[in-house]
């Protein structure tokens, strides 16, 4: 089972493509901060992106993308002097799915936008740097210059159901750009995420993702990465910063979330399910973890669902 795939899917990561933006001579647009995670891609001419808590703005050439996981306002812009115009009403006055801002058409960029769910900080997004920057020219971004070339021309396209082929593909390079960036040197030092490429966690991680309801313990899961206990315990808790029996509670509490957020079943149910022997048992930890039992987790879901 792999781990990425099981959290991703988890948080039902859904993509939606925005307007394409031309530049053209000086200007400026300044962005809200993202609820989820948001990209963009330069696919003609440079700019820059500076974005809010960051000193040093980064330089954006043809091909160049970049994936912010935070929270922050931003601003792309072809002069760090010109006037800040706001994104959301050159968007809003979008002709034909490209919004239009300075003189001219120096610049052209494609961007989109990722929801990820309520837990999505927690589970993904705080073990990754604020700022992802793939720059065209590194021999590793092929194939994100393939997810971004398939994308601007699904969204150039007047082919049937050609927004939402775009809206597919963008979560490929959502998955493709988590990839390239596990896959560096500067890679995160700790976190889950971190252990996906370690030789010693990821096969216990991936053997606990695939059977979550077993009664593990620290020497199975040893045993199913072919280490000693007291390896696997160092190991694991100097890479994901917890114990595996640890992270094993926490998947277990995601697990058991998701099930009641888009279900009806027992709490007694979802308890079994996830390994624990019974209703009470699944309480206390879940109240631990998310500071609320399944019940009342569950009628916060249904308030939340009755307000959207």
């Amino acid at each position: 089972m792999d781990p990425l795939e099981d959290v991703l899917s988890l948080l039902g990561a859904t993509s939606h493509v925005s307007a394409g933006l031309v530049g053209g001579g000086r200007w400026a647009v300044g962005f809200d901060p993202p609820a989820g995670a948001k990209f963009n891609a330069v696919r003609r001419g440079r700019c820059a992106l500076r974005v809010e808590g960051h000193a040093e703005p980064i330089a954006l050439g043809p091909g160049d993308c970049f994936l912010l996981t935070r929270p922050a306002a931003y601003t792309l812009f072809s002069d760090p002097e010109a006037p800040v115009e706001p994104a959301y009403p050159i968007f809003a006055a979008a002709v034909d799915g490209v919004a239009r801002v300075g003189h001219g058409d120096d610049v052209f960029l494609i961007g989109g936008a990722f929801a990820l769910g309520g837990r999505a900080r927690g589970l993904l997004l705080d073990d990754l740097p604020p700022v992802i920057h793939v720059p065209a020219d590194t021999p590793e971004a092929d194939t994100v210059q393939w997810a971004l070339g398939e994308i601007d021309a699904e969204l150039r396209s007047t082919r049937l159901g050609s927004r939402l082929v775009a809206e597919h593909l963008a979560l490929v390079l959502l998955i493709r750009v988590l990839r390239l960036h596990l896959a560096r040197d500067d890679q995160p030092t700790s976190g889950w995420l971190a252990g996906l490429t370690d030789p010693v966690v990821a096969p216990a991680l991936r053997a606990m993702h695939a059977r979550p309801a077993d009664p593990w313990t620290v020497d199975e899961v040893a045993r199913a990465a072919t280490v000693s206990r007291s390896t696997l315990a160092a190991r694991f808790k100097k890479v994901v910063g917890v114990g595996p029996l640890e992270y094993l509670t926490r998947w277990r509490i995601e697990l058991a979330a998701d099930r009641i957020r888009r279900g009806t079943d027992t709490v007694a149910t979802i308890a079994q399910s996830v390994g624990y022997g019974s209703e009470s048992a699944l309480s206390v930890a879940f109240k631990r973890t998310t500071g609320l039992s399944p019940r009342a987790y569950r009628a916060e879901m249904a308030k939340a669902g009755r307000r959207d």
